[in-house]
């Protein structure tokens, strides 16, 4: 048998097209013994990290093996082999002699050998310009190309594999990435390329009968490639005369072949023979079936579509060597190629781009010329007091590592102009002289960049951020994750708050122990991050930046779905199978939490093992197949935030593709490997993440300088704000940033914060695990609970958080105060803690221990203490965020705080597309006593804006069909001339370009000309006789008055003769438009219902007495075996019959949450149609039933359908009004009477009084008053806070 290596191999990164992952080829390609293998996806290089990264696993691991196996083998050889040693146990020993050990021996050998010297071979199968020039973009011709197999045969043409791949896709790509001649030629060297399937250019020039064609282009691959070029032949012959596949493929690959036999002989060129395989083994063929249907958007069945021959799997040796029999040249020759590929790494040492250093401040030739290697090498190898801690040749190793002597002199020169910026930053920060603490935390922190080669990095950061803020406007946050421990990165003005002050450490985020780069993620306003971006790319030159891929996989709900959809499983099973599926598996017998896949989710849910087993081969497939492509690649994207700068092209190290940023639109260049590998190839990878709570506050922050004329600087705020602090202790946070959530505003209430620290705390803790420390940390803070130490030096670090231990620094911090612990050692105490290291943990007890006794700590607290930070350690949080994010949370919290209106508008600004949370903001507003107005000619600007009288104002940018061409017309107008006095004045004044006759009826309908209060908005749509609306009349009469007005400039009496046209009167024939329909042609510019809602009449009882929101018809199961009333508009209705001829109403209905659908068959429909008219407000009273034909599926059972109108009074029988004396003024008082005396009613009306001096309450019943319940009523008693209610209790 001929050995063969496969040289044609499509992995899942041949996106919907192949079928095998990485691992599952190099596995078996290792199990039949193949002494290497190829990947060659179409037109892209993704899997090829995957692959080296893999295949260095597994043959690093047989290299250990294999060394542990010579010294044994020589260990038996000379008879110093102890068979009682191996492993502890004499067991694989046990009657063996030595002979037979040493054979056993040898065989490991062998068999470790062959997979030490497997070779992974990289290539692509890339895609040919029809027509010679990838540049060519026009029509069929060009929207595809020639495939052609390309290898790497050594570094040099894997780098150049790069070039043309990336090139295929920047400058190539039409429908697909096409290279071309001219690119071939350029960057041939160190390639192997083959002629590949029948969609190359020369079987495809055989197949047409243009044999000459076909030998033209041999012989110019010939030219180019010389003998690295081969010819490549296939053979997929269909023999189960069972299976649907396409048997047209093996004639034409036949004929082919003959061609190319022909040619080679001809020309003395070599053969080869590879099976283009798309799937690891045979069974998985009608999965990958499955899979070519979504790619194609075809069904199973389609008799019309798209088939591969099924043939398509990465045979065996054995395998090829049968289909190959005859030409066993061919097979052999594969190993030829494997045999001139040259094993080399990928990865590369960090190549950091070059920060552009002011020459007056030096050089590196200037270096060069000063400081010798010995002088570079003491300072690289000694710590920041000078002190020598390495040997010489550890000291060396260190250099090496670090580039060499030669790198070391742009290290240190970029490292004294960081020491430059640091110190300046440093002084303007603490003052100068620096005090000691600070000093020596900074000239640390500055020796470990420079040592571990990262000064480059931060100085390009601090350059980045500075020019978001000083030239480009844009917010930038104060800091995220663990590199605000960096004092350096404050002094720098990377991080806006102190790491001293707070006890943030910088090993947290850096110590010579880390491998990874540092890992620095700065926030910028929503707006801003792609202005930075820009800046970053134009500085740094846009081939030396891209942005990085994501792979979408199918995960495992997705996987069903799929194959369910192109099996034409019927969509109730398909949606019950993935139902079936929760968010997470249930603990297992060990009390893991198994890895969420299909064969998991099977063990654990009976449904599916139903399925898995049924004996309808429709379901028992769909579980099969879904279970082979689960994982598959499914689609590619751009990542969110991560971003590469190089120092060189980025195309000459990683391959480059082309992607849509979602965000922005663009076609952005992203690297092809993703990134959580990208950085072992040494690019630099920087995250510019986009925070919307910093386009917020920048919002208000501008709205409070338009509407107050105050020029806030929210970085410079006060950190001990009563205002602010009384906000959170009332746990008034809807709006603001991570301290809103219900349970949130509970804790707060309790905790009453009073200092900053507690925010960090609190913010900490409201997590999963963590928060089950709250209560005692609020009873410590109120003096409720003792604070007590396991040590007294513990209080230096547990002070803050009243002796809980609340953050991953303080048990570095403590590790060093205890037991001595080195800042390295502390922050990986840290990192086993938090990643459940044991065997790492079990190293350091003893140090700990020990360390701890010998500063005469008694060891039984010690090992107390140290068993509490293992179970604290799960959970632990860094302290560098929480405090950064709660900095940020208390920015949004002042401004709400003091400048209300004006940032609850910049908060509505930047949520307009969000109409829930709008809707939950506008209803915040009213309880701070803050009216939220439609959009006004005169008051509102581009987004919502806050007017004279401290109302918000919606923005006219808003309502669809106003450009904002047309918003900057009016507000430039209005700049110019003052406001609009009269509806005429705006039509006499405003551009017509700008803002035209479409923009101006938005504007109407919108309620925008209200305030003139002249015209209703149904006015402007009256007909005349000649059937023209009043709206035309007014854009006419203006176009003729600012014609006539620019006559008149231009005539011999000036522009100050007046302007005589009759203005158009008001139309009085009109059709009044009803307050729904009013509202509905508000809501459908503008989104929303905002000057009043259909609902205002019945508030009271779909916020009190509905038990159930519209929205949460789509989620029954949480209501089951219950009783539910709901209320709500109808908004849509679709009738029809089922296919027994039954009626049928789906019906729409919203309330404040938004809408849900309500389904009714048969006799409900036909008993309850009458309520369902678009526009009537509906009570329905229900029951939430299992369904009776679906398991695991629940119904809504209609009890009673009334309408809101006729069930208001007898629903609402008494209020129940708390009044807390303590906050109660005379005004609440008086305005309370008024209210309740006004409008009489059936509903009786009971004060609870509360005296929480006295700590007790009394009930009275008003004999008088019985009211009709208002929604200014409550609206009233909610904004008042000595106020309460309830209905009904």
């Amino acid at each position: 048998m001929e050995d063969y290596v496969h040289l044609h191999v499509h992995t899942q990164y041949s996106v919907l097209d192949g079928q095998a992952a990485v691992p599952n080829l190099v596995d078996k390609a290792l199990r039949d013994g193949m002494r290497g293998m190829a990947i060659t996806d179409h037109g892209n290089m993704m899997g090829i990290k995957e692959f080296f990264n893999y295949a260095t696993k597994v043959c690093g691991k047989a290299k250990k093996e294999l060394k542990a196996a010579r010294e044994k083998l020589a260990a038996l050889e000379d008879g110093t082999f102890d068979t009682t040693a191996e492993g502890g146990s004499t067991a694989t020993q046990e009657g063996k002699t030595t002979e037979q050990l040493i054979a056993e021996t040898r065989s490991l050998i062998e068999k470790q050998q062959k997979i030490a010297d497997f070779k992974p071979i990289f290539g692509c199968e890339m895609y040919v310009a029809r027509r010679g020039d990838k540049t060519l973009k026009e029509g069929k011709a060009d929207q595809s190309g020639w495939h052609l197999v390309v290898l790497a045969k050594n570094e040099k043409g894997y780098h150049n594999l790069i070039k043309l791949v990336s090139r295929s896709w920047v400058d190539g790509f039409y429908m697909r990435p096409r290279t071309d001649p001219a690119d071939l030629e350029k960057y041939h060297e160190g390639l192997i390329v083959c002629s590949a399937c029948i969609g190359g250019e020369v079987p495809r020039k055989i197949l047409s009968d243009q044999m000459d064609e076909a030998e033209k282009a041999v012989l110019w691959y010939k030219r180019v490639f010389g003998d690295d070029y081969y010819l490549e032949l296939q053979r997929h012959e269909v023999k189960d005369s069972t299976i649907r596949a396409n048997r047209d493929t093996y004639p034409l690959q036949q004929k082919s072949n003959a061609g190319l036999i022909e040619l080679a002989r001809k020309h003395d060129i070599k053969l080869v023979c590879t099976n283009d395989c798309h799937f690891v083994d045979e069974e998985n063929g009608e999965a990958h079936d499955r899979l070519i249907c979504l790619a194609t958007g075809k069904d199973l069945d389609d008799p019309n579509r798209m088939l591969y021959t099924k043939q398509e799997w990465f045979k065996t040796r054995s395998e090829m060597n049968e289909i190959f029999s005859d030409i066993p040249e061919a097979l052999a020759n594969t190993c030829e190629i494997c045999d001139k590929v040259e094993v080399y790494s990928i990865d590369h040492a960090p190549i950091m781009p070059n920060f552009e250093i002011p020459t007056d401040f030096g050089t590196e030739e200037g270096y060069r010329q000063t400081y010798s290697e010995e002088d570079l090498y003491n300072e690289f190898t000694q710590d920041e007091n000078g002190n020598i801690v390495l040997t010489r040749e550890e000291g060396e190793d260190k250099i090496k590592k670090l580039g060499g002597y030669d790198k070391l002199y742009r290290i240190k020169l970029e490292a004294d102009y960081l020491s430059k910026l640091a110190y300046e930053g440093a002084w303007k920060r603490y003052g100068k002289p620096l005090d000691a603490e600070t000093d020596e935390r900074i000239k640390f922190e500055l020796h470990i960049m420079k040592t571990m080669g990262f000064p480059g990095y931060f100085l390009i950061v601090q350059d980045y951020i500075r020019a978001a803020r000083e030239e480009l406007d844009v917010s930038v946050g104060p800091g995220r994750g663990s590199a605000a421990g960096s004092a350096v990165a404050y002094c720098l003005g990377i991080t806006q708050i102190d790491p001293i002050k707070y006890d943030l450490l910088f090993e947290r985020f850096l110590n010579p122990d880390r491998i990874s780069l540092p890992d620095i993620d700065v926030d910028f306003d929503d707006d801003g991050r792609g202005r930075v971006l820009n800046w970053v790319t134009q500085k740094y030159h846009p081939e030396n930046c891209a942005h990085i891929i994501t792979y979408g996989t199918m995960a495992t709900k997705l996987a069903l779905k799929d194959v369910a959809r192109v099996q034409k499983l019927p969509i109730d099973i398909s949606q019950r199978l993935c139902k079936s599926i929760p968010d997470k598996l249930p603990e297992g017998p060990d009390g893991k939490v198994p890895k969420m896949n299909l064969t998991n989710a099977i063990a654990a849910i009976p449904e599916l093992r139903e399925a898995e087993v049924s004996p309808d081969p429709l379901l028992h497939d769909t579980i099969r197949y879904a279970k082979m492509l689960e994982g598959n690649v499914r689609n590619t994207g751009v990542h969110a935030c991560g971003f590469i700068i190089c120092r060189d092209e980025i195309s000459d190290w990683v391959p480059i593709s082309t992607a849509e940023d979602k965000t922005t639109g663009e076609k952005v260049a992203c690297t092809q490997f993703e990134g959580k590998v990208i950085e072992e190839t040494g690019l630099i990878k920087m995250d510019f993440l986009g925070l919307k709570t910093l386009s917020i506050i920048k919002e208000a922050v501008e709205n409070i300088k338009e509407s107050l004329g105050i020029e806030l600087d929210i970085d410079k705020i006060s950190i001990e704000d009563p205002a602010t602090y009384q906000l959170y202790c009332d746990g008034n946070t809807v709006g603001t940033f991570q301290f809103e959530s219900a349970g949130m505003q509970k804790y707060l209430r309790e905790l009453q914060p009073s200092t900053f620290e507690d925010l960090i705390a609190m913010n900490a803790l409201y997590r999963p695990g963590p928060i089950q420390y709250i209560p005692q940390f609020i009873k410590r803070k109120h003096g409720e609970e003792p604070i007590e130490y396991d040590l007294p030096c513990m209080q230096k670090y547990l002070k803050d958080t009243y002796g809980i231990t609340v953050y991953q620094e303080q048990v570095m911090l403590l590790s060093r105060e205890i037991a001595n612990f080195t800042r390295g050692e502390s922050d990986a105490l840290r990192k086993a803690m938090g990643k459940k290291l044991i065997d790492k943990l079990n190293h350091m007890y003893p140090k700990f221990i020990e360390g701890g006794t010998a500063n005469g700590h008694d060891p039984k607290k010690l090992e107390k203490i140290w068993e509490d930070w293992r179970a604290f350690a799960s959970y632990a949080f860094n302290k560098s965020h929480a405090t950064c994010y709660s900095w940020v949370a208390y920015q949004t919290a002042y401004l709400k705080a003091n400048y209300p209106a004006q940032y609850m508008a910049g908060n509505m600004s930047r949520n307009l597309s969000n109409i829930s949370e709008i809707t939950k903001l506008m209803d915040e507003c009213k309880l701070l006593n803050i009216k939220t107005l439609g959009p006004d000619i005169n008051e509102s600007r581009h987004k919502f804006s806050v007017n004279h009288v401290g109302d918000i104002r919606f923005g006219m940018g808003a309502v669809k069909g106003v450009g904002e061409g047309a918003v900057a017309a009016i507000l430039e107008e209005r700049k110019a001339r003052g406001e609009f006095k009269t509806l005429y004045d705006f039509f006499e004044r405003i551009s017509f370009v700008a803002c035209n006759k479409k923009c101006i009826e938005s504007l109407a309908l919108a309620g925008a000309f209200d305030s003139f209060q002249t015209i209703s908005r149904e006015q402007f749509f009256a007909k005349d006789e000649k059937g023209e609306s009043y709206l035309d009349t007014l854009v006419k009469y203006g176009l003729r008055y600012q014609q006539d007005k620019a006559a008149a400039t231009a005539s011999l009496f000036g522009a100050d003769s007046n302007i005589e046209i009759a203005k158009p009167p008001l139309p009085t024939d009109y059709v009044r438009w009803s307050d729904l329909e009013r509202l509905n042609r508000e809501r459908d510019l503008i989104g929303i219902y905002i000057s009043g809602h259909p609902l205002d009449d019945y508030a009271v009882i779909i916020n009190n007495v509905c038990t159930m929101k519209a929205t949460e018809l789509e989620e029954l199961d949480k209501f089951i075996n219950s009783e539910v009333t709901f209320g709500g508009i109808v908004t849509s209705l679709r009738e029809g019959q089922t296919r027994n001829g039954k009626p049928y109403g789906i019906v729409r209905i919203e309330d404040y949450s938004g809408s849900g659908e309500l389904a009714l068959f048969g006799e409900d429909w036909a008993r309850q149609r009458g309520y369902m008219s678009i526009g009537n407000s509906i009570f329905v009273t229900a029951r939430i039933e299992p369904h009776q034909w679906k398991a695991d599926s629940c119904e809504l059972r209609i009890g009673r359908i009334e309408f809101l109108s006729d069930v208001k009074d007898k629903l609402l029988k008494e209020l129940v009004i708390s009044i807390h004396l303590d906050r109660l003024e005379s005004s609440t008082v008086n305005e309370l009477h008024a209210r309740l005396t006004k409008d009489n009613g059936p509903t009786k009306v009971i004060f609870k009084v509360i005296d929480r001096e006295q700590q007790t309450s009394v009930l009275l019943q008003s004999g008088k008053c019985n009211i009709t319940i208002k929604k200014s009523l409550i609206d009233f008693i909610e904004s008042d806070n000595a106020l309460e209610y309830k209905i009904n209790s």
